[in-house]
């Protein structure tokens, strides 16, 4: 006769589990939902709210004499400063933002023109480490700087086809950078500004072209045939 089964073992009953405790937004475990920023590597993010405010003062005469040279002794411009014929257009404070590596370094913008190249030079100089950190050379035709546009009015000022049309009362208005529209003009390929005449106040009433390269008026123009 075959042997009784062994009774069942009876489950036991399970505990109830212990409900989590509330978190403090209301949900979730009582984890926070999300964790500070973190940079690669572990590190925390960097802080760019505060960043130093001196990065973004006005360049110090001696800022901006340091910049100058550190771009003009640069081998990749060199030859701009050994022939000279060259023009500052702006020096300016440049900041750039965390995480870049020069982030907190005090740094310069240069934007110069070689005229014995005809070529914009646009640099980023790191002041701190004395070093071109940036430097772009293109065709580009930069805004004129304040000496150049003294220039070309004194220029324009001495050429005895500007005097012999001006009228009474009349003199230079203002002057901005001019660039021929076709092959044919002096002004397509050399560097030049406009120097607008007329009376105070008043309606312009001539145009004189200034090569800068040569400093030499190549147009002169009625303003209505402007």
């Amino acid at each position: 006769m075959a042997s009784p089964r062994k009774a069942e073992k009876a489950a036991k009953p399970s505990k109830p589990k212990a409900k989590s405790a509330p978190a403090k937004n209301g949900k979730g475990n009582g984890k926070p939902t999300s964790k500070p920023a973190k940079a690669a590597g572990g590190r925390k993010a960097p802080d760019i709210a505060n960043s130093d405010p001196a990065l973004f003062d006005p360049l110090t005469p001696g800022e901006a004499a340091d910049a100058l040279r550190t771009l003009t002794e640069d081998k990749r411009v060199s030859s701009m400063a050994k022939v000279g014929r060259y023009r500052v257009i702006c020096t300016e404070p440049l900041v750039v933002k965390p995480p870049h590596w020069m982030a907190g370094h005090r740094l310069a913008r240069v934007v110069a023109y070689d005229y014995s190249t005809d070529r914009c030079v646009d640099a980023c100089i790191d002041l701190d480490a004395g070093v071109v950190a940036h430097l772009e050379l293109t065709k580009a035709q930069p805004m004129l700087s304040l000496d150049e546009e003294a220039l070309a009015v004194s220029v324009a000022m001495s050429d005895e086809r500007v005097i012999s049309k001006l009228g009474m009362g009349e003199g230079p208005q203002s002057t901005m950078h001019y660039w021929g529209r076709t092959q044919a003009d002096i002004a397509f390929t050399r560097r030049s500004a406009a120097v607008i005449f007329g009376r105070q106040g008043g309606h312009a009433t001539l145009i004189a072209v200034v090569d800068l390269l040569d400093n030499q008026v190549t147009r002169v123009v009625p303003a209505e045939l402007w």
